[in-house]
C-alpha cells in the first residue's frame, strides 16, 4: 500500500504471480415434469343403504268431531252491477301516493335545529304538485327551501268527479324536520 501511495511508478509494471480463476456460472437445463393427477373414483359399495324410514305422523284426534269449528263470516254487501264493472274507483278525492322525505339542512342539522313547515300546493289531473308554498314555518326561514323542494315531488292519486279528474287547490301538508338520535 505504501509504494502505491508514494509514486506507483513499479506497481503495476509486474504481471500478477500465480493462476487467475475465473468463475463462470453455468445454467443447467431444467424440464419440467407435469403430473397429471386424476382423481380415483370411490369404490362401489358392496351392500346398497338401508332404505329410510318415513317418519312418523301424528295420528289425527279421535275427538275431533267433538270440537266445532266453524269459519264463517257475515258477508253482506250490495253487489248489483247497476253502475257498470269498473276496476277504477270511480268517483273519489284525491288519495297521497309518494311522499318524499325532505333533505334535512346541513346547517341547521349541525346546529341541532329542529323544527316543522306547513306547505300548501294544487294537487293537478296528473296526480303532481303544482305551486308549492309556505303557509307557516317554525323556526322562520330554515327548512322553507328543503319542504318545498320535498313537496314537489310528491304524487297523488288525482281527485276524479263525474269520471273526470280535477285539480285541487288549496292542500296543506307538515313537513316536520326531526334529529334522529
Amino acid at each position: 500500500m505504501q509504494t502505491l501511495i508514494t509514486g506507483g511508478k513499479d506497481a503495476l509494471t509486474e504481471p500478477p504471480r500465480g493462476n487467475v480463476l475465473d468463475f463462470i456460472r453455468l445454467k443447467k437445463e431444467e424440464t419440467v415434469q407435469k403430473k397429471e393427477r386424476k382423481p380415483q373414483k370411490p369404490p362401489r359399495p358392496q351392500t346398497p343403504p338401508p332404505p329410510m324410514q318415513q317418519p312418523q305422523m301424528q295420528q289425527a284426534n279421535p275427538n275431533a268431531d267433538a270440537i266445532s269449528t266453524a269459519f264463517t263470516a257475515d258477508v253482506s254487501a250490495d253487489t248489483g252491477l247497476a253502475g257498470g264493472l269498473s276496476l277504477d274507483n270511480g268517483d273519489g278525492d284525491y288519495l297521497p301516493i309518494v311522499k318524499v322525505a325532505p333533505i334535512y339542512p346541513r346547517r341547521a342539522q349541525s346546529r341541532g335545529i329542529e323544527g316543522y313547515v306547513i306547505v300548501e300546493f294544487t294537487v293537478t289531473t296528473n296526480g303532481s304538485v303544482r305551486d308549492p308554498k309556505v303557509v307557516e314555518a317554525q323556526p322562520a326561514d330554515i327548512f322553507n327551501r328543503a319542504a318545498v323542494d320535498a313537496a314537489l315531488k310528491f304524487k297523488y292519486k288525482p281527485r276524479v268527479v263525474d269520471g273526470t279528474a280535477v285539480e285541487v287547490a288549496g292542500v296543506q301538508n307538515k313537513i316536520t324536520f326531526q334529529i334522529d338520535g
